[in-house]
């Protein structure tokens, strides 16, 4: 997470003080596992309702809004409706995270001194350290992750017949699934390792390049928030000197968020077409070559997207992603940060 380390004069001759960067070396790396599990737990836990909404729509051919939907799972299922999954979910993300935490912070910082070293200005490093880091961990952790979110999703969308979706005649009649191990068996009995893959190429497809420009936003949009807060602060010097700013902890973590939210909705936007088509290839059942047919290619996926509502079709559960995204980012950010702090050897040059 690059908080702009250095200190940076602006075109007003002010200057702000940002915290020092807390790379991979400084951390105590069982505080931070550790740590990191529980706080990601409740991070997980607190926003799985959307990600629920956000799969019913995206595997249903009604146009149902994000209220409606949420209203129909109350009714027909209650309120262990929103959280279909979440135990599969849970166990899967333990291990997912720990594998991206690890793979993102080794990458940011070889990266980052590597460019810098190859006489880059250290916002263009910075940027292009942030990328190549959420690269790699996207790539690392969707080897975890994928079967979870597999297992997971046929779990969201079981009892989703009032919806009309279209997942399996079987599926629709009972809940086949009695939990996430029951799951995780069936589909590798049916499907073997395949079946428990499905949509990897995919997901790498969507969460690589999403989270590429996800963290190269959100250090962007860092730089312009400070660099906003540092011309505000100057513009109120009524004498037109350097301004020098110091910004506490809460300072930082509001920067933080609000740059998590700006980068989290732009990543929304711009893969949302790509989730759509993997979370179908992810929840239809292959078990339907029983009744003849094969398990659509993305070729097929998207023409019957098209065919079922046109282009917008791919954009069904924006609203839910985009503030699952936006929401994820800024908390994930928050925490993650807070777990870093946490985390750290030697804890006295840290802003309390």
């Amino acid at each position: 997470m690059d908080l702009s380390t250095a200190e940076e004069e602006s075109n007003s001759d002010q200057i702000v003080h940002t915290p020092p960067e807390i790379d991979w070396e400084m951390l105590d790396k069982s505080k931070f596992f550790f740590l990191g599990a529980g706080l990601f737990s409740c991070v997980s836990a607190t926003l799985y309702p959307v990600v629920v909404l956000k799969t019913r729509q995206q595997v249903s051919s009604s146009h149902l809004s994000s209220l409606k939907t949420a209203f129909s799972i109350l009714r027909y299922e209650g309120f262990r409706g929103l959280y279909r999954g979440f135990g599969t979910s849970l166990i899967g993300t333990i291990p997912a995270r720990a594998t991206y935490m690890t793979a993102l912070e080794l990458t940011k910082s070889n990266v980052g001194t590597s460019i810098i070293k190859l006489g880059f200005p250290e916002p263009t490093a910075a940027a292009i350290a942030n990328a190549m880091a959420g690269l790699s961990a996207a790539l690392a952790a969707q080897l975890v992750w994928t079967p979870v979110d597999v297992v997971s999703q046929r779990l969201m969308v079981q009892g989703n017949d009032y919806s009309n979706a279209k997942i399996s005649t079987s599926d629709q009649k009972s809940n086949k699934y009695m939990n996430g191990i029951d799951a995780f068996r069936k589909i590798l009995n049916t499907n073997g390792p395949r079946g428990l893959y499905r949509g990897f190429g995919i997901s790498i497809m969507t969460y690589a390049p999403s989270n590429a420009v996800w963290w190269a936003s959100y250090s962007v949009a860092q730089r312009l928030v400070w660099g906003g807060i540092g011309s505000y602060m100057c513009n109120e010097n009524e004498n037109g000197g350097v301004v020098a700013f110091t910004p506490d902890s809460r300072t930082v973590m509001a920067v933080q968020g609000v740059s998590a939210a700006m980068a989290g909705g732009v990543s929304a936007l711009v893969t949302m077409p790509l989730d759509t088509i993997k979370t179908r290839l992810q929840v239809l059942d292959s078990s339907d070559d029983n009744n003849g047919r094969k398990v659509p290619t993305i070729g097929q996926t998207v023409r019957n997207l098209v065919r079922e509502g046109g282009w917008m079709a791919f954009y069904r559960g924006l609203g839910p992603r985009w503030a699952s995204m936006s929401m994820s980012a800024t908390t994930m950010i928050t925490t993650y940060e807070l777990l870093k702090r946490l985390s750290t050897k030697n804890q006295e040059n840290l802003i309390r």
